[in-house]
């Protein structure tokens, strides 16, 4: 999403993108107006998967001799280094989190090739700096977020916390979720929970939630439209997503998007104070930071959402301030600047 919105939201460049052939992908390319190159990647082939995208990408290069090169992920950067000792075309590198620790030596390498790498939060930063490598210059860029046509709220009669994320990752925080609604609802008894997105951790989680006895209280709704998601969001007292730190090295939350949906609804957060969330959310401000693994902390938390309005009002309204700061519009503007001054830079 983040590789579309900016290539569409770009008008001082004629942009060309070689992306991946995904499940899914015509729906980012509709009445857009992009070219777009779509490599189809064997998924058997593993960590060699990116080689055809890779190779399609020098080939573009080649007839297109761009002026500069925007990598928007670190699979990207073996293209980006060829197409620059080619054409002399620099590199604009894009560092979101979790492929810098699950590619370290890639984001070393990436890091070290890139003119200018784009950082989407400090704590992304701080990971391209743990490679060993110090980019030639890092610029902190935050991903962008669309702001909803109709953002008034719809009446819920329940308290409802929700949490929009695939069921994926386990650092999303969802396990410790459940295990706070006992409290919670000790607290705010009619509070249920809404879960969107879907994945393999969802069994686990449903059993959770049954040995935890909130089964009642936890609504898994799946892979939902977009208009479903919006519709809850206008719903829901609160979003909570209370990622943490995932272990064995590997990064957690880059940034955390869905913060800044919330905050376009008027909705405010529950988030852990660790990694991208302490770019994301302003704690006492746009919502709550709490320690992502403190189920008690969670559920203090998210009853001091679903029950005080006056609170939640207030975060609300602060993060629909924030959400149209961050608007993609004025992202895109901030992308476009920063080739601008790459070129410049190159060619001085």
């Amino acid at each position: 999403m983040l590789s579309q919105r900016i290539a569409a939201g770009m008008k001082g460049f004629e942009t060309r993108v070689v992306a991946g052939d995904v499940p899914g992908a015509e729906a980012f390319e509709c009445d857009d107006g992009l070219a777009v190159r779509r490599v189809r990647a064997d998924r058997r082939l593993g960590p060699a998967r990116n080689i055809p995208l890779n190779a399609v990408a020098v080939a573009m290069a080649m007839r297109y001799r761009p002026a500069v090169t925007l990598s928007v992920h670190i699979v990207t950067s073996p293209a980006a280094a060829l197409i620059a000792r080619a054409t002399g075309a620099p590199t604009v590198q894009y560092f979101h989190a979790k492929e810098v620790g699950a590619k370290p030596k890639l984001a070393a390498f990436a890091a070290a090739n890139a003119q200018v790498a784009v950082a989407v939060s400090r704590y992304t930063a701080g990971l391209i700096a743990a490679t060993g490598v110090t980019p030639a210059e890092t610029r902190l860029i935050s991903p962008g977020v669309d702001l909803p046509d109709d953002p008034s709220p719809l009446p819920e009669p329940r308290p409802t916390l929700l949490t929009i994320a695939r069921l994926e990752d386990r650092y999303k925080g969802h396990d410790v979720i459940i295990r706070s609604l006992p409290l919670l609802r000790a607290i705010v008894p009619d509070a249920q929970w809404v879960v969107i997105g879907d994945g393999p951790l969802r069994p686990g989680l449903e059993r959770l939630a049954a040995t935890h006895g909130v089964s009642d209280a936890v609504h898994f709704l799946g892979a939902v439209s977009d208009r479903v998601r919006d519709e809850w969001l206008r719903r829901a007292g609160a979003l909570a997503m209370p990622s943490r730190l995932p272990d064995g090295g590997f990064a957690g939350e880059g940034f955390g998007i869905v913060y800044l949906e919330a905050g376009a609804f008027g909705k405010p957060v529950l988030a852990g104070n660790v990694a991208g969330a302490l770019d994301a959310v302003s704690d006492g401000e746009t919502g709550l930071l709490v320690d992502p693994t403190d189920h008690i902390a969670v559920a203090r938390a998210a009853a001091e959402l679903l029950s005080e309005p006056a609170l939640a009002r207030r975060l609300g309204a602060n993060g629909a301030v924030r959400a149209r700061e961050l608007a993609w519009p004025r992202i895109c503007e901030r992308v476009e600047a920063t080739l601008h001054e790459c070129l410049e830079a190159a060619s001085s």
